[in-house]
């Protein structure tokens, strides 16, 4: 069974903007705490990107893209969102969601390396490419 399905990729010049969706299963949003976004491009390690918690609205956006990219969420539709604005090539990446226990917060902050794990569902991942 798909438990997250992701949409809102695409191509992008740089500077744009795309808004990223997220849709999960009942299952795997109740059986969560949160959800975050990562990306991936061949070679290099996923990066995580941003979380957000299911059962309240505290978000967390790593430094990297940090006052372009929002995380936001619907709770009654199960979905969460990735807003991300003035976007450069670099950000060019397959974006995917995950969702399972995410620790408090300071931890949460403190260990990006380590969002994978308690991650229980997780999306195929949808392309975002940024052109020059």
């Amino acid at each position: 069974q798909v438990h997250l399905t992701e949409s809102g990729g695409g191509s992008v010049q740089a500077g744009g903007s795309q808004r990223l969706t997220c849709v999960a299963s009942s299952v795997a949003y109740d059986a969560s705490n949160c959800i975050t976004w990562f990306r991936q491009t061949p070679g290099k390690e996923r990066e995580a990107v941003a979380a957000i918690y299911t059962n309240k609205e505290t978000t967390y956006v790593v430094d990297s893209v940090k006052g372009r990219f929002t995380v936001s969420q619907d709770k009654a539709k199960h979905e969460a969102y990735l807003e991300m604005n003035n976007l450069k090539p670099e950000d060019t990446a397959t974006y995917i969601c995950a969702a399972g226990y995410c620790p408090p917060l300071p931890l949460l902050a403190s260990a990006t390396s380590s969002w994978a794990n308690g991650k229980d569902y997780w999306g195929t991942g949808t392309l975002v490419t940024i052109s020059s």
